[in-house]
């Protein structure tokens, strides 16, 4: 047996340079890699093992392998674990195209459990707090601007950031996956230690009223933090900042309609509306929508057209609220608010102030 095998020195923090030179010394262990790769191939198979808990949650039994992995192979070696794992889980199931960047979450979990567990006294505290950041931190967090990037660029469709249900489940889940960790570490530590894959032993995996205590602790603070980030990225943040080329066109195609329909006396000819901003909060179930509504000027917009080809109706419909000011083809007609249900998108309500002009074209 190797000597980086035999030699499992334990440390009480990752952040000294003995640490990581033995991590890396991983990467050269022939039998230390085949184990990644039979990790890597139970990672693989458990992301389609799911078991339920309530409608909606469920444990995903992938993240036991990786954590046992982590512990046995360090950091180093888990950063390609992990990426291989990604990248093959999406090969045998491609619903949709590739991102990468999603691996960047499987990579950080990867991490992070190696930190914890790898040449480390294993304890149901560890477990806890690992569990913890991943949940959080990775889960909650940092995946929160990937969703966004992926449903802009890659696979464009409506998408509201931070959904309450996702962080509800990441917070629910995290403790009672702690200790499905725990009770399954308490089991497999022994053997691997006695193979000579770990120096630190079983003994701390029991749960006492300190853990408890812990639990609760970090159950209610990373419930306060995710309803105090939800409340204020709802209360002060449009929602049609995240809007993609093609969901901006079909809301304010959709608003413009509208507008239509509830104003029949009103002039509509060469009418776009456009959505300025779109603010909900955390716990509202309406969206309050700022429009505008501009009249294109028919002899600017050609004259424009001649010397841009991407300069089309298309184009004029699917403005935000800054290329709509700057446009000197768009005369200003009204502005209002609408609100529409955050759900179901039904309408409730719209107000326009028209200028001058249209108002007295609607009392004619």
């Amino acid at each position: 047996m190797d000597n980086v095998i035999n030699n499992r020195k334990t440390f009480k923090t990752p952040f000294c340079k003995e640490y990581w030179r033995l991590a890396a010394a991983e990467l050269k262990d022939l039998r230390m890699l085949t184990f990644a790769a039979l990790i890597i191939a139970i990672r693989v198979a458990l992301k389609f093992v799911k078991i339920p808990i309530a409608p909606s949650i469920d444990i995903n039994t992938a993240f036991i392998a990786n954590a046992f992995g982590a512990m046995i192979y360090g950091p180093v070696v888990a950063i390609p674990s992990a990426f291989v794992s990604d990248f093959l889980g999406w090969v045998l199931q491609p619903k949709d195209p590739y991102f990468i960047l999603f691996a960047l979450t499987e990579i950080s979990g990867s991490v992070i459990f190696a930190l914890f567990f790898y040449r480390a006294e294993v304890t149901v505290t560890r477990i806890t707090l690992s569990r913890f950041c991943i949940c959080f931190f990775v889960n909650v967090l940092m995946s929160e601007p990937i969703f966004i990037l992926y449903y802009k660029y890659i696979k464009p469709m409506p998408y509201t950031p931070f959904q309450i249900l996702r962080m509800v489940k990441n917070l629910v889940m995290f403790p009672i996956e702690s200790v499905v960790l725990t009770v399954i570490f308490r089991h497999l530590i022994p053997p691997f230690q006695r193979q000579g894959y770990l120096k630190a032993t079983a003994d701390k995996l029991k749960f006492t009223k300190k853990h408890i205590a812990i639990l609760t602790i970090l159950v209610l603070i990373g419930t306060g933090a995710t309803i105090a980030y939800l409340a204020d990225y709802y209360n002060t943040k449009s929602i049609s900042a995240s809007y993609s080329e093609e969901e901006r066109l079909k809301k304010n195609t959709a608003m413009n309609e509208w507008v239509t329909e509830e104003y029949p006396d009103i002039d509509h000819s060469g009418q776009v509306t456009i959505i300025e901003s779109a603010k909900s909060t955390i716990f509202n179930t309406e969206v309050n929508y700022v429009l505008a509504v501009y009249r294109i000027d028919a002899e600017k917009f050609a004259e424009k057209a001649i010397n841009n080809q991407d300069y089309t109706l298309e184009a004029i419909n699917g403005y935000s609220k800054s290329p709509a000011l700057k446009d000197d083809a768009l005369i200003p007609i009204g502005k209002g608010t609408a609100v529409m249900n955050k759900f179901t998108g039904s309408r409730i309500s719209i107000d326009i102030d028209w200028i001058d002009d249209q108002s007295e074209k609607e009392n004619e």
